[in-house]
């Protein structure tokens, strides 16, 4: 293996010349194959990368974005206040997934929390001056400007969930928020429960209005008229899951189950019903959203619908950088699946 020495015998670390040595190729021919491998043949390609491998050789990505514009690297932006991501498990989770997706790239992630204004408007600033190659969008609200002002900076972006209000404009992975909410209900219509209550999500967000538009629509196709003293707000909290499981109770003490739109949510509402005397399943039914490990870390194991977050995280890294490389916006919907345990 071919590695430089300074003068005083130490090691230097290998230069794109002695990958060039190693491979018996031109320095222009690796400065090809390190950018993409256009007008690179197979044989010179191969020769490079088993160079690359044999002398430990690292992309200097300071010294390469300064000749490609690039800067090799991808924002995750989470439009919440900080505490949610650590309070949060399904954020950590996408977090996770779509890191390891970039990593197979050799692309590293920068975290990006902005939950006020004055937030945004300094990441916003940071993002359009090029100092990522593109972002990867959690949790946007309707009325957020970020996600727009992006767009129109033409920085490339997917968003977990269809942001509402910009359509086809922006490339977007979602679960299917509806369609899962009609299998929770009918589960629990299934199951012979008929005063069925909901904790929404919040209703400016794509899960919040797609997950409370499936419930409303499965008791209407069973004859069952929708009671609003039925229906209460939350905020994917685990605090406004408590605060909706009071509300339901004092508004509706006949209810014999709920279907909650996320299990964080969920486990606030198991302890509510715990200090009433509320026995789950018995007296009343629960079924929760994400399938993220809340579910299973409260008695009774939790009925919950599964996103496919490993799926999620993929398709939201491929179409991103599909998208840095020119194509146009993309959307995903993916499937969800019922996944049946103790509390309904």
């Amino acid at each position: 293996m071919t590695m430089s020495s300074s003068a005083g015998g130490r090691r230097k670390p290998p230069t794109i010349h002695d990958v060039a040595r190693e491979a018996g190729v031109s320095r222009g021919t690796v400065s090809r194959v390190l950018n993409g491998g256009h007008y690179v043949s197979p044989a010179a390609a191969e020769a490079v990368n088993d160079a690359i491998r044999r002398t430990g050789y690292v992309v200097n990505r300071h010294a390469r974005s300064l000749i490609t514009g690039r800067s090799d690297s991808v924002g995750f932006l989470l439009t919440e206040p900080q505490e949610r991501f650590f309070e949060d498990p399904n954020f950590n989770v996408l977090l996770s997934g779509c890191t390891q997706a970039l990593a197979s790239h050799d692309i590293p992630v920068l975290l990006m929390l902005a939950g006020t204004k004055d937030e945004r408007r300094r990441i916003t600033r940071y993002i359009t001056a090029g100092h990522v190659d593109g972002v990867l969008l959690v949790s946007s609200h309707s009325g957020d400007p970020v996600a727009e002002e992006l767009r129109e900076a033409g920085v490339p972006l997917v968003a977990c969930g269809k942001p509402i209000g910009l359509g086809s404009k922006v490339s977007y992975v979602a679960a299917d928020d509806r369609d899962g909410a009609r299998d929770m209900v009918r589960h629990l219509l299934d199951v012979g429960r008929r005063r069925i209550g909901m904790i929404t999500g919040p209703l400016d967000t794509p899960g919040g209005v797609e997950r409370l538009a499936g419930y409303k629509e499965v008791l209407t196709e069973a004859g069952i008229a929708v009671d609003e003293a039925l229906v209460v707000p939350g905020d994917y909290s685990r605090a406004s899951g408590e605060a909706g499981a009071e509300r339901l109770l004092a508004q509706a003490p006949d209810l014999d189950a709920v279907f909650v739109a996320s299990d964080l949510m969920a486990q606030g509402v198991l302890a509510v019903f715990q200090r009433a005397g509320r026995r789950v399943p018995d007296d009343i039914a629960v079924g929760g959203f994400d399938d993220s490990p809340a579910a299973t870390a409260v008695t009774p194991r939790l009925t919950t619908i599964r996103q496919p977050w490993d799926r999620i995280s993929n398709e939201m890294v491929r179409v991103l950088l599909a998208q840095i490389g020119g194509e146009d916006p993309a959307a995903v919907i993916l499937p969800t699946e019922l996944v049946r345990r103790d509390s309904a």
